[in-house]
């Protein structure tokens, strides 16, 4: 063989290695984006959840709170601003502002249930109803599972964008805009705690 012929196969090799590499990495990244995407459906279904919750809750709650009309209001509004920013969110959630924009939404959603809530204490009669007590209970409980999802996801998040942050998944990831993907956080310290329910 001659020299020329063994420098064209050397080549040829490095070329299918390299190859192979930007396959292998950006196959590697795929899979990391789908499973923080799908840890988002997670949350997003709980959050359904809590959304459908929400408005049962206001309305158990607007017969026996008939001079509390302003904060009912306020967590309707709040409500359908977190929901239609969930649905931002949902349809792709890659796009950081979205996520932003809905972790925004529930910082504000979770001060008006904060609000109502404490509102709700001091009427000893909605208290004791029982729809009131049930709902109260489902909310708590679905608050719990969102916590658990957004854990989960922000654990996602985290994996992927270590991942396209390192070298060389950064020059794949660069070369197939693999953006970077927003956490769940909540800034706030007092909106990082699931609103208490308890009219036990």
């Amino acid at each position: 063989m001659s020299a020329l012929l063994i420098a064209v196969l050397a080549l040829a090799g490095l070329a299918v290695l390299a190859v192979l590499v930007v396959v292998g990495k950006y196959n590697q990244l795929v899979v990391l984006r789908n499973r923080f995407k799908n840890a988002y459906a997670q949350i997003d279904v709980q959050l359904k959840r809590r959304y459908d919750l929400i408005p049962n809750l206001v309305e158990t709650a607007k017969g026996y709170l008939k001079h509390e009309r302003e904060t009912l209001e306020s967590v309707t509004n709040a409500r359908n601003l977190a929901y239609t920013a969930s649905q931002a969110a949902a349809s792709d959630p890659g796009d950081a502002v979205a996520v932003k924009n809905l972790v925004a939404a529930e910082g504000g959603l979770a001060g008006a249930l904060g609000r109502l809530l404490m509102v709700a204490e001091r009427y000893p009669d909605l208290k004791a109803n029982q729809n009131m007590m049930q709902l109260s209970e489902e909310l708590t409980s679905t608050e719990n599972k969102v916590s658990f999802a957004r854990q989960a996801y922000n654990d996602s998040v985290m994996t992927y964008n270590t991942a396209r942050e390192v070298f060389p998944n950064n020059l794949i990831a660069g070369m197939f805009n693999f953006a970077a993907a927003e956490l769940f956080v909540i800034d706030k310290a007092e909106q990082r705690e699931a609103p208490k329910v308890s009219f036990t």
